[in-house]
């Protein structure tokens, strides 16, 4: 034996053992998790839930818009009247006497 190599008992150390790969045991007994494909944590399940909501909420905005702004003229004569039930209650008609023409 040389003085500069230590004594070796037959083994070697941990970092320099080859192992053989090997699978982790999974119970068929247990959860069947799966991952969902997903970009940055965004599923297709969440962007639809996302995309209902938003146009649920987009659709009430823009009902309130419209009624909001109903007593425009260009919007009343242009919009409001075209509406098959409702387009007669939106036609406003001046007396004579108030018309100043």
């Amino acid at each position: 034996m040389s003085a500069a190599s230590p004594p070796h008992h037959g083994k070697t150390p941990a970092a320099f053992s080859k192992r053989t790969p090997y699978k982790a045991y999974k119970s068929p007994f247990g959860p069947q998790y799966t991952i969902a494909k997903h970009y940055h944590g965004i599923t297709a399940r969440t962007l639809v839930k996302a995309g209902v909501l938003a146009g649920g909420f987009g659709g009430a905005a823009g009902f309130f818009a419209l009624f909001f702004f109903a007593e425009v003229p260009k919007v009343r004569d242009d919009i409001m009247k075209k509406i098959p039930v409702l387009g007669d209650y939106f036609n406003k008609e001046v007396a004579p006497e108030d018309n100043p023409f």
